[in-house]
């Protein structure tokens, strides 16, 4: 008895846009995907500088051939420092946070001014650029912007001050990150630095405050 006969599905024959399809669909799978990664490559270039010292060993001599180990060995290191030094950083300051201002500090504005002063005509812009901040946050501590309070960091101190002073919340808020980045030392500030903070020590002390921390433009008061 003959087997029953089983109906076949005719060809498939796929235009040109389909061909294309499964064959791209085909190339992205992972068996046809061998490209080395560049930590790959980053090894295999060591594995060959490592093979071709070994094979300059018998001309190079037992002297020297230290030497260039050594040597390829500290530039190594130094690349893997010079990157992985400002990531550390980074989280390192993300960690910590921003930095206290006033703690145990009793100087008015006028005081830290001429500190900032004097150490600027010393060419110290860290200690200027530092104390001309903490005479911002003291001037509006000692105007009532902002409550006396111990442990206020540079960051805080800047949006709760830009909360009443809205004229002057993006500089504030610029000149705490030029604090701790002075405090942490990610920064080495310049006297252009120092000098744009005492304009913004300025127009905070121009502007005047707003219990919902938006003024009218121009609205300021006297200059000191």
């Amino acid at each position: 008895m003959l087997g029953r006969l089983v109906p076949r599905e005719p060809p498939l024959t796929p235009d040109a846009d389909e061909a294309r399809d499964w064959a791209e669909r085909e190339l992205a799978k992972a068996i046809y995907n061998d490209a080395p990664s560049l930590w790959d490559r980053f090894l295999r270039w060591l594995s060959d500088l490592w093979e071709r010292l070994m094979d300059s060993n018998s001309t190079l001599g037992p002297v020297l051939m230290p030497l260039i180990v050594l040597l390829v060995i500290a530039v190594i290191v130094g690349i893997a420092l010079l990157i992985g030094g400002p990531i550390r950083r980074r989280r390192l300051r993300a960690q910590q946070g921003s930095v206290e201002v006033l703690d145990d500090d009793d100087r008015t504005s006028a005081m830290l001014r001429s500190a900032a002063d004097a150490a600027a005509a010393a060419g110290d812009y860290a200690l200027a650029v530092l104390e001309r901040y903490r005479a911002i946050v003291r001037s509006l501590d000692e105007r009532a912007v902002l409550e006396d309070r111990r442990g206020r960091t540079a960051h805080e101190a800047a949006v709760a001050a830009g909360a009443r002073l809205a004229p002057c919340a993006a500089d504030l808020r610029r000149a705490a990150e030029v604090f701790d980045g002075v405090c942490y030392g990610d920064l080495v500030p310049t006297a252009a630095d120092d000098a744009w903070l005492g304009d913004v020590d300025r127009q905070v002390g121009r502007t005047r405050p707003s219990r919902t921390g938006v003024l009218a433009e121009g609205e300021l008061v006297a200059p000191r």
